[in-house]
Parts: C-alpha cells; sequence; structure tokens
C-alpha cells in the first residue's frame, strides 16, 4: 500500500471533494492519500516551494505554473505512459482550463477543477437577474447588489471588465493596459464600488455567496468565482443560481480563469502513485461521481454537461458554461504571481480613493515591463 499527502484549499470544495475521492480511491486500490487544507488566500498567492517539499499531490493556481516549473517543483504529466489520457483531457476542457497547466511544452497539472468569474442570484428574490452592465448598476441602486472587491477579486474584476471590453489585458509587450481601455473598466468598477456595501471591499467569492445565502436584502452579485456547493439544496438556508457574466451583444467574453489544477510534486515520495491519482481524480467517472457528490467543481467537459450534476445545482454548468468558453488566461509568465501580488492590493485602493486612476495605471504598465516582458511559454 502507498501512502500519499496531498494539500488543497480550506472549503469543501477544495478538500471535501478530494477527501471524498481519496476514500473511494482506497477503495479501488488499497493506496492511501491524505489531504490536508490551507485557505483560500494561501491558495491564490503562497509560495508551492515549501509544499511541494512537504506533500506528495499539489492542488494550485494556474498562473503558479511558469514559476513552479522553473524552479523545477512539479513532476511532468506527459511522456510519462498518460499521454492518450492527457488526450482526451484536452478534448474536454472547460474553455482554456487544460491548456492553462501547460508551460513550456510540458503539462504541469490536470484541470480537476473548472472556474471564471461569473454571476449569480438569489431566484426566490429576482426573477429576471441583469444580464447588462446597465441592469445591474440599476439593481446596486436599490441597494440589492454585492460583489467581492478585495485586493485579489478586485483585479480580477478589472481585468474581466477589460477583456469584456474588446482588448485583453497584456495584449502588447510592456503595456498591461492601454489608457482608453483601463479608464473604460476602472469606470466601471468605480460605479459598482459607489453601489454596494462598503465592507464588500474586504471580501471574497465564498464571504459574498455566504452572505445572499443568508438573508433576504441583497438578490444579486455580477462577479464572482463561482461555487457550484451554494447551488444544492441544503449547504446553506438559500439557493444561489449561477448565469453568465453581465455583458453587451458581443457575449460573456473576458472572464478571468480561475479552478484549480491537480499537481505531483517533483519530490514525491513515489511520483508514479501521485500521477496515478491525478489522472484518476481528473477523469470523467470520477469527476461526475464521487469528486462532485464529495463537494467538487469539476473541470472535465463531461460532468458539465451531465444531467444530474446539473439537475442538482440550479443549471449552474449550463448556465455558466459561456462565459468559461470565452474566458480570459492571465499571462504565462515566470515573473505573473509577483506582478499580481503587487498590483492586486492597488486596484482595492484606487476604489478606495486612495490611489488615482492615472496613477494605478502607470504602476500596473511599469511593473508589466519589469515582471512580464519574458517570451510566454503559452504553447500557442
Amino acid at each position: 500500500m502507498t501512502n500519499l499527502r496531498g494539500i488543497t484549499w480550506e472549503h469543501p470544495r477544495g478538500h471535501g471533494s478530494m477527501a471524498a475521492a481519496a476514500a473511494r480511491y482506497h477503495q479501488l486500490t488499497d493506496h492511501e492519500v491524505r489531504w490536508d487544507h490551507r485557505s483560500l488566500q494561501a491558495f491564490a498567492d503562497a509560495p508551492l516551494a515549501d509544499l511541494a517539499s512537504a506533500y506528495d499531490l499539489l492542488v494550485i493556481d494556474h498562473p503558479h505554473i511558469p514559476l513552479a516549473a522553473d524552479q523545477g517543483l512539479l513532476a511532468p504529466l506527459d511522456g510519462v505512459g498518460y499521454d492518450d489520457q492527457l488526450a482526451e483531457l484536452a478534448r474536454h476542457s472547460v474553455g482554456a482550463s487544460h491548456r492553462s497547466y501547460t508551460h513550456a511544452g510540458h503539462q504541469w497539472a490536470l484541470a480537476n477543477d473548472a472556474a471564471a468569474q461569473v454571476a449569480a442570484y438569489r431566484p426566490d428574490l429576482i426573477s429576471d437577474p441583469p444580464r447588462d452592465w446597465d441592469g445591474v448598476l440599476a439593481l446596486a441602486g436599490e441597494g440589492r447588489v454585492l460583489w467581492p472587491a478585495k485586493p485579489i477579486d478586485a483585479y480580477s474584476s478589472l481585468l474581466t471588465i477589460a477583456a469584456g471590453n474588446g482588448t485583453p489585458p497584456n495584449s502588447r509587450p510592456g503595456v498591461f493596459l492601454d489608457a482608453q481601455d483601463a479608464y473604460a473598466a476602472l469606470e466601471r468598477l468605480h460605479q459598482l464600488a459607489a453601489q454596494v456595501p462598503s465592507d464588500c471591499l474586504v471580501h471574497n467569492p465564498i464571504e459574498v455567496a455566504e452572505r445572499l445565502a443568508a438573508g433576504d436584502t441583497y438578490a444579486y452579485c455580477p462577479l464572482l468565482f463561482g461555487y457550484t456547493n451554494y447551488s444544492r439544496a441544503g449547504f446553506r438556508r438559500h439557493r444561489l443560481r449561477y448565469i453568465d457574466i453581465p455583458c453587451d451583444a458581443s457575449g460573456p467574453r473576458g472572464s478571468l480563469l480561475g479552478g484549480a489544477g491537480i499537481a505531483v510534486s517533483a519530490y514525491a515520495g513515489d511520483v508514479d502513485a501521485a500521477r496515478a491519482f491525478a489522472f484518476w481524480v481528473a477523469s470523467a467517472e470520477a469527476q461526475a461521481g464521487v469528486y462532485f457528490d464529495g463537494g467538487g467543481q469539476p473541470g472535465h467537459a463531461l460532468a458539465w454537461e451531465d444531467e444530474r450534476l446539473n439537475a442538482e445545482t440550479l443549471d449552474f454548468f449550463r448556465g455558466t458554461r459561456a462565459t468559461l468558453e470565452q474566458g480570459y488566461v492571465r499571462p504565462r509568465t515566470v515573473g505573473y504571481m509577483a506582478f499580481q501580488d503587487a498590483m492586486s492590493p492597488l486596484v482595492t485602493a484606487t476604489l478606495q480613493g486612495q490611489l488615482s486612476d492615472d496613477e494605478l495605471l502607470s504602476r500596473l504598465n511599469d511593473s508589466a515591463r519589469r515582471w512580464l516582458q519574458e517570451d510566454e511559454h503559452a504553447d500557442r
């Protein structure tokens, strides 16, 4: 029997899904995988070097991939006997989820979880949620809208809106956002921030979903990372329905791609056994079965198309699929995480009036020239 250790994040979607999958895997193979968890904030920005030395399996955010691969922290998943499975996972990727874990010609993780910024509402409170930004701001003016805008989430919303307007950030070397795109996106964020409760600027998507699901004052959120858990009966007092992001006639494009991937540490005690678990938990059967039932949000497209999973989540998967298929993948450079960590607090500070739009734009573009200038190994 092989004993493996894994690290994921602290939520039923992150930890409950993997714990349930590990229990089923133990029944099937007699191998044991024990899962620990970390906070959502640590999941987003904690360095991976210490985790890779302590754990065999890592559930990680895809922007970490270039640096982790460059530092030799992860074991490649291609060219080691699983290429047929990799091809199948690529065919059944939700948007760019599978590709987001490639770098420099190798696959470093499997998209066991697919997500992007989407919208959510309380179907018991409003029957016709807003579908464009004019409708969002009108509802916000009635005091019925929440929006997670702590630094990483405000930053994510800035990128989503800018990309949705037609020019994805970092499209030109050394220019993260040009002035026209930046000011248009920031104007929308300022309008939204002025209409939602001030404490939204310290809340993340989980906290906003909890608040939406608890009372009857707030009914809608235009941009937050989706969590199927809040769409399921019995998870909280009230259920949320998730839908595509607000958009114009061009459709729900540009949403910042999130999700999670399962990677194998280069220092794993048994790399082959760790790879075997990773491919099993990313398979369609596990994703649409024990992984989902344990609270997970699958990354496999066949699970997203599954009738049972949609019926149990108020059509979460069908309702947000168009947004994910047109999602925006963040820059694929070794310096990206340093850029994101430094820039995210500045976006929230700008919304709080502590920094001007001009200063934010200058800092974004100066930092892009510093951290995002190297060649992107995006395997395009």
